[in-house]
């Protein structure tokens, strides 16, 4: 007999609203990216109304908010390039290639760190006809970067067809498997 498998809450929590470039979000779902059997980071997607895919999301017209909390000690360099393979895997090639300076700038970010320790926080927020910001501590880290093909191809990463991780999807979009 099979058993469902059910996403693990988070340890983290994640506020259920907050404010985006004056846009009010509200928490669509929350989960933990694991790796291996080993918990990586908790994750949270924040929308203007609830919505069940990444389509869904970029059609609202609205910030959209990636809020992401390290449980482990992970590589700043390992992490922007898991982030670059995950939106290879769920793009074309052209739009990869179309946004290769807007990735570099993502690589960028997280090479600045060596580390993310058990704790720090960062995220990425996405403003239509602005592009997408990333955060480090809550600290802009430099100007937004990319249009929404470029966003679309990040939330890609957790919400594509070739997701990161296929329970972590289901939590952030609110899915629940029984």
């Amino acid at each position: 007999m099979a058993v469902p498998v059910l996403a693990a809450p988070t340890t983290t929590t994640f506020p259920a609203s907050l404010v985006a470039q004056g846009s009010a979000l509200q928490l669509n779902g929350a989960g933990t990216r694991f790796k291996a059997i080993f918990k990586v980071y908790d994750m949270a997607l924040y929308t203007s109304r609830k919505v069940t895919s990444a389509d869904e999301a970029m059609k609202l017209g609205t910030p959209i908010r990636l809020a992401f909390v390290a449980l482990r000690e992970v590589s700043g360099t390992e992490l922007g390039r898991l982030f670059l393979r995950g939106m290879a895997d769920n793009a074309s090639r052209d739009a990869v290639s179309r946004h290769s300076v807007s990735s570099n700038r993502l690589i960028d970010i997280f090479s600045g760190r060596s580390k993310l320790m058990p704790g720090d926080s960062f995220a990425m927020e996405f403003v239509p006809g602005k592009g997408t910001s990333f955060f480090i501590a809550e600290q802009p880290q430099g100007a937004p970067v990319g249009d929404a093909e470029f966003f679309r191809m990040v939330l890609g990463i957790w919400l594509g067809s070739v997701p990161a991780d296929f329970m972590l999807k289901d939590a952030l979009l609110g899915i629940e498997k029984n």
